[in-house]
């Protein structure tokens, strides 16, 4: 389809109407409006922290819409727009990267995520609508489920505000987080640990606001009018001492008794929290060296395989569901995820296994320094797949044998 048959089709899913050529209306402030927003308080804790981490982490590995071969191998990116999406531009505000970021710390904080094409080539509304190219596309939060669709909020960059729409759930990828028994169910251990922290706020600010919560026991009872008011004065008085105290320090009479009623942090409250931390580490496959950049490579490769891979191959199944058509997926047409298996090496290690991928041909010289990110070798040699466990002597008896037995064959069949 050329530019001009997109014009004649294409559809939006804002009233499907071209925007004004000059639009000022919206929202004015210093941060973008269509940001993610945590919520139930996780960008007070340490939730945050790691949401953050696993969503820059997840987004780092490169999605594309590719072809492959009738054996299942890579052969080629294809030149769709949805492929324009994944790797270079997914709208006017985000970049491919930004974009699958926004997606895996939206799905991660309220469980389910819904990416919205919001410009495409055909209608996606309509029944029997199948076949359809993402020109653009955005993260939607779904408000409502109905049984065909859903109501998804999402922000409409012509007005610049964030506006609730109803689509067909045939054309939204719907991603489920992996993990929402561990992060997103009102009992589960991140929710627990989010209201621990929370709790812990709350304690901290009420002793940064300088109330102690005392109560005092005076000498006598608290009945009439006139033992009110001498209580009264008596608090009045220890307020006093204590404000006009540089270090806060008041005294009471021998016979008085001072209650204080807010527990001190040392209770179990901080123990719950370590305990609940621990779990959600372990749940999650993660440890604090992986958040604080310490982690060795093991620990990486298990956080990367039970953590990172089941969110990818979560969101690239669903795209490949609702993006592609059945004969599209029949033709071998997928949404691929490729991470670099080279990242976590330390140099020495990468040249061994470098040497043993080459040595017994299952890779090439230039396809190995593709991967770590070097120029192709101009050598012909670096483009060929030799198992040096054989000698030079070998391989040329080796090639000639092969030759002869071709010629043998040309022979027969003439």
């Amino acid at each position: 389809m050329n530019f001009l048959d997109k014009l004649q089709h294409g559809w939006n899913a804002f009233l499907n109407k071209d925007p004004p050529k000059v639009q000022y209306g919206g929202y004015y402030g210093g941060t973008r409006p269509d940001r993610p927003r945590y919520t139930r308080g996780n960008e007070r804790s340490i939730v945050s922290a790691i949401y953050t981490r696993i969503s820059i982490d997840a987004a780092a590995t490169l999605f594309e819409h590719v072809q492959l071969d009738d054996d299942g191998r890579f052969l080629f990116a294809r030149k769709s727009g949805l492929n324009e999406c994944l790797t270079v531009s997914a709208n006017i505000d985000q970049t491919g990267r930004a974009f699958m970021q926004d997606v895996i710390q939206s799905m991660l904080d309220e469980g389910c995520v819904a990416i919205v094409p919001v410009d495409t080539t055909n209608d996606i509304t309509k029944t029997g609508s199948n076949a359809f190219d993402v020109i653009s596309m955005r993260v939607g939060k779904i408000v409502d489920w109905f049984p065909q669709h859903v109501r998804v909020n999402l922000y409409n960059e012509q007005t610049g505000i964030k506006e609730d729409i109803i689509l067909p759930k045939k054309s939204v990828a719907i991603v489920e987080n992996p993990f929402f028994a561990v992060m997103n169910e009102p009992n589960s251990t991140m929710q627990r640990l989010v209201r621990k922290l929370n709790l812990l706020d709350q304690i901290d600010e009420q002793n940064g606001a300088g109330k102690l919560d005392l109560i005092i026991q005076l000498p006598y009872v608290v009945k009439s009018e006139a033992r009110k008011a001498q209580a009264e004065q008596r608090r009045k008085d220890i307020e006093m001492q204590l404000a006009g105290s540089k270090y806060g320090i008041a005294y009471t009479d021998g016979t008085e008794k001072v209650v204080q009623l807010n527990r001190s942090l040392e209770n179990n409250l901080m123990s719950q929290i370590e305990y609940l931390t621990d779990m959600v580490y372990s749940q999650l496959s993660m440890t604090t060296t992986v958040l604080d950049g310490t982690a060795d490579e093991k620990t990486m490769l298990n956080y990367y395989n039970r953590t990172i891979e089941p969110i990818l191959s979560a969101i690239a199944d669903e795209m490949k569901r609702k993006f592609l058509t059945k004969t599209a997926r029949s033709q071998g047409q997928v949404i691929a995820f490729f991470r670099e298996p080279f990242k976590l090496m330390p140099a020495d290690q990468i040249a061994e296994t470098a040497d043993k991928l080459t040595r017994n041909a299952i890779l090439s010289s230039n396809e190995i320094r593709q991967i770590i990110g070097f120029k192709p070798s101009e050598d012909p040699d670096a483009d060929k797949l030799r198992n040096k466990n054989l000698n030079a002597s070998d391989q040329v008896i080796e090639e000639e044998a092969n030759e002869q037995i071709q010629t043998q064959e040309r022979r027969s069949n003439e």
